[in-house]
Parts: C-alpha cells; sequence; structure tokens
C-alpha cells in the first residue's frame, strides 16, 4: 500500500468521504515519521514528505558536521573526516542527508545505501522491521483519520443546526434514550427530554428539537429533546406561513410535556389575526401540532404590554373580577366569581401554573366569596384603630388592602398616603394585618390536624372492622370444626350389643346441630355447649 498505490488511495478515500487530500498526505507523513522514530531512535533528525509525483512518503535522515574529536551522538553527527569522503565541498556545521530506503520495491537502493553509508547510518537491522511497521501504520492512520474526519465532517454539519427541528428514524435503545438516526449521523433522545406519555419502537418517525451538539472523542454527539418548550415554536414556524414570514411571533411558551400547553402569540400587521393565523382555517394548522406532540392540548391567547390585561388572557378560560399587581413582589393576585375558581386554577392547578409561566409572575387566585369573608374579618379587627371608621375600611378596600397580605407586603409611607390615614395608623394597621394573619394560620393549622386525626380514626375504624371479620370467619370454622367433632364421637359409643347407645338422641339431635352450623357462629356455639351437656 505504500509504493505507487497510494495515490490511488488517497483520492478514493477523499472523494468518497469529502476528506481533503493534504489533510490525508500530512496525516501518512507524520505517521511514518512517528513510525521512524520508535524503530531507528528519537534522537535522530529524520523527516517525512509525501511525494505527489512518486505516490511515496520519502523518509530522510539528516547528520551534522562537527570536529572528529567533539563528536557526541553518532546518531545526530558525522564526524568532519567521514563528511568529506561523502561531500567533498562540505562545511562544518552543515547537514548531510541520507533518504531512507524502507519500502520493498526499493529493496536493491537499500542494499546500496547500506554498503556505502552502512557504518554511518547503523540502519541496517531496523531498516528490515521498519518496512512492514510503515506499511502497518499507514494503514491505520488513514482509517483512524477517516474516522475523525467524518467526526469533523458531522459536527460541521450540525454544530450550526443547533435550535432546529430535524426528523429521524429510530434505530435502537439504550438503557431506555433513544438512538435516532438523522441519515449522516446518530442522534441520541435522552430519557428525560421524552414526553412520558410516548413510546417508541424501532422504525418509527421522530421529530425533535436540536438541543445540543457536545464534541466528544467518540463523535460528536447530536442530543434531541421532545419537551422543550421551543420545540412548539417551530412546530409553528412550520405550520404557520405567518410566523415564518414573522408577521406573527410567538411572545411567550409555557407548556407540561405531553399534557397542556399555552402560548402567547402578537402580530407586527394590525390585519393579521395572531390567534386566529395559528388556530387555522377549522383548526387545521393548531391540529397538526397537536397531533405531532401525540395529542397536547394547546392554548393559544393574545399577547399584550399591559400585564394586566396579559394575564387575563393567559388565565382562559376563565373570567376575572379584578387583577391586583404587585410590582415589587412581582405577584400578581386574581378575584374571580365563586362559580370560575375552579376553572381558573384547573386540574392539579395546571392552568394556573402554566399562566404563571406564561406571564413570568407569581399568580394568587381566591374567590370573590373569599375576599368577602376576609374582607369582613378584617374591617372587624381595623375597627379597634383609632381614627378608622367603616367609610375608610371601604376605601382601603377599594385601592386593594383587602387581606392581611396586601397590607403586610405593603411599605407603610404607602398606607400613610390613603387619606385619613397617618403614619402611626399604618403601624397599627400592620400590626393588626399581622395578627389577623397569624390566628388565621393558627386556626388552619388546627383544621388540618382535626383532619389527619379524624382520617386516622377512620383507617382505625376501617381496621378494626376488617379484623373483626377475620375474627368472625375464624370462629366460625372453629365451630363447624367441633360440630364435626362432636357427630363423630357420638357415632364410635356402642354398647355391649354392638349398637349405638346414643343412637336416639343422636337421630333427635342430628337436625338441630345441622340448622345451627346454617345459622353462624353463636348458634352453633350453642349447639356445642347443648351436645356437650
Amino acid at each position: 500500500m505504500i509504493g505507487g498505490r497510494l495515490n490511488q488511495i488517497i483520492d478514493q478515500v477523499s472523494k468518497e468521504k469529502s476528506i481533503d487530500r493534504s489533510v490525508l498526505e500530512d496525516a501518512l507523513s507524520q505517521s511514518i515519521l512517528s513510525a521512524a522514530k520508535k524503530t531507528f531512535g528519537a534522537e535522530r533528525e529524520l523527516e517525512a514528505n509525501y511525494n505527489r509525483e512518486t505516490g511515496e512518503i520519502e523518509l530522510m535522515m539528516y547528520l551534522l558536521v562537527v570536529p572528529d574529536e567533539e563528536v557526541v551522538s553518532y546518531q545526530r553527527e558525522i564526524p568532519m573526516s567521514k563528511a568529506l569522503l561523502i561531500e567533498p565541498d562540505v562545511q562544518m556545521d552543515e547537514e548531510l542527508g541520507f533518504q531512507i530506503f524502507y519500502m520493498e520495491e526499493h529493496r536493491d537502493r537499500a542494499l546500496e545505501e547500506d554498503r556505502k553509508y552502512g557504518d554511518i547510518l547503523n540502519l541496517r537491522t531496523a531498516r528490515q522491521q521498519f518496512g512492514r511497521i510503515a506499511a502497518m501504520t499507514a494503514k491505520q492512520v488513514i482509517m483512524q483519520r477517516v474516522r475523525d474526519a467524518e467526526r469533523d465532517i458531522v459536527f460541521n454539519e450540525y454544530k450550526d443546526r443547533k435550535g432546529e427541528l430535524v426528523t429521524g428514524i429510530t434505530r435502537r435503545f439504550e438503557r431506555g434514550n433513544v438512538i435516532v438516526d438523522l441519515g449522516r449521523a446518530e442522534a441520541v433522545l435522552p430519557v428525560r427530554e421524552q414526553m412520558q406519555r410516548e413510546s417508541y419502537r424501532a422504525g418509527d418517525r421522530v421529530q425533535a428539537y436540536v438541543k445540543d451538539i457536545k464534541r466528544e472523542s467518540r463523535g460528536p454527539q447530536i442530543v434531541l429533546s421532545r419537551t422543550d418548550t421551543r420545540l412548539i415554536e417551530k412546530l409553528f414556524e412550520l405550520e404557520v406561513p405567518e410566523i415564518y414570514e414573522g408577521i406573527v411571533k410567538i411572545m411567550a411558551v409555557a407548556r407540561e410535556p405531553g399534557e397542556r400547553a399555552k402560548i402567547a402569540v402578537a402580530s407586527k400587521d394590525s390585519d393579521v389575526d395572531p390567534v386566529g393565523a395559528c388556530v387555522g382555517m377549522k383548526g387545521s394548522r393548531v391540529q397538526a401540532v397537536v397531533q405531532e406532540l401525540r395529542g397536547e392540548k394547546i392554548d393559544i391567547v393574545p399577547w399584550s404590554p399591559d400585564v394586566a390585561k396579559f394575564v387575563c388572557n393567559a388565565i382562559q378560560p376563565a373570567d376575572v373580577s379584578r387583577v391586583l399587581i404587585d410590582e415589587d413582589n412581582q405577584t400578581i393576585e386574581l378575584i374571580v366569581p365563586d362559580d370560575q375558581l375552579s376553572l381558573a386554577i384547573g386540574r392539579r392547578g395546571q392552568n394556573v401554573r402554566l399562566a404563571s409561566q406564561l406571564v413570568g409572575w407569581r399568580i394568587d387566585i381566591h374567590s370573590e366569596g373569599k375576599i368577602e369573608s376576609m374582607k369582613t374579618v378584617l374591617g372587624d379587627a381595623l375597627q379597634v384603630v383609632e381614627g378608622m371608621d367603616e367609610s375608610l375600611v371601604s376605601y382601603m378596600f377599594k385601592l386593594g388592602y383587602h387581606s392581611p397580605e396586601n397590607l403586610l407586603n405593603a411599605h407603610a409611607e404607602d398606607l400613610a398616603t390613603i387619606p385619613g390615614i397617618t403614619g402611626d395608623m399604618a403601624m397599627e394597621i400592620q400590626q393588626i394585618a399581622y395578627e389577623v394573619k397569624q390566628k388565621r394560620e393558627e386556626e388552619m393549622r388546627r383544621a388540618k390536624e382535626e383532619e389527619a386525626r379524624a382520617q386516622a380514626a377512620a383507617e382505625a375504624l376501617a381496621s378494626a372492622v376488617e379484623s373483626a371479620e377475620v375474627a368472625a370467619v375464624v370462629a366460625g370454622a372453629e365451630t363447624a370444626e367441633s360440630l364435626a367433632l362432636l357427630k363423630n364421637a357420638q357415632r364410635t359409643r356402642t354398647d355391649d350389643n354392638g349398637t349405638t347407645s346414643e343412637t336416639a338422641e343422636a337421630a333427635a339431635d342430628e337436625a338441630p346441630i345441622d340448622d345451627a352450623l346454617l345459622e353462624g357462629v353463636d348458634l352453633g356455639d350453642a349447639a356445642v355447649s347443648e351436645g356437650a351437656a
């Protein structure tokens, strides 16, 4: 392989694997140089270069010309007297170069070199082994370089595709991870990036989001995701031309993969309805995305720069009566009608949780009935503050200070700006609010404890009933066994004539005993006692 065929091999590999020819040539030269240093000695001054005309890697060794008495290493230096025999015009401190012939087809030239300069080069023994080593090394280097080049090509191809949508085929499974064939590369869909309700089989089509590309020794690792929120953005971009063209923009996405998602959209063109564009004719566009996400429900709401309006859109389909915004704590309090509370919260709190993610603020939801109850309790407590009357309390409630939390989160200076409330009153109001809050929390704690005790009592009662039922069954079994033993004893008692002495009694008692068995445990016990008597 090191002979004239090397040019053809390099050309073929370069074309098939899309690897630059110079990369292969440099790799081969370096591999031959490394093998030569290991074979001939690391101290020698060696140089390897690829000759495109001959298709060979030429190996050169150089010796420094020094005075005869100053020779330190014959592997790197040559005495002046011997150098003059080889090159009459040589000067001191110049280098003499010798080409090392190591290939099989150059055997004659290698023998001629050993005959002339064998005592100077000292390569006779090592040269015989180096030909085979060079051939093996060249083959390994080409294979390794091809693998490295393929990895580089894949990495360079996909490094700029991070954040894109790709489609592949499921090939195999490794510790729960799905290996996806993307054509020229394989990607991994980790367990943590898979939706819980999805299952995969070999040969299934997989469309996923390219979350990350890592460069590793075994090759680039392309990490896919089916749970990333940006997957929804890319799917809508694929289905909605207005999003792809930039007319409609997805402003925020909140998602619980496999269950439900909310997206907020806005339009740069006032004539284009962003929600309608995403929904499509008869819901065709959004249904295509839902189908790709295996039935994940998607709520599309209009985005608004007004936080109050945006949160009302985000909490849909529930209606909101009032919105209170605490910018300092990034908290929004929503007051909803009593019949809308469960709808606003959603199943297991899903609706309000997604709305909170979408808006980026914490959301507290209260029903109107609960707010009225809190107003009543707080209003009665605030009556003890000197200077407070019903009209002032009512005005304070209208400003949004209708709960202990609202009053405690506010600054005393802000409360003091309310007409009729002084700084001292503000501090006293907050103290009362703290006491009301503590009392309410204590009542809630006691209610939870009472509920826990009631639940424990119910569990204990259920356990006792179960134990009693088991005991009754066991007692019934013991009674039946006792009656059977009694009958057997009566049958075995015989008189001197060989007849049963209590045959008449047994015959008379036989029916009642059977009835007793049918009646249950208590009658059975009674029957046993009577028979024994």
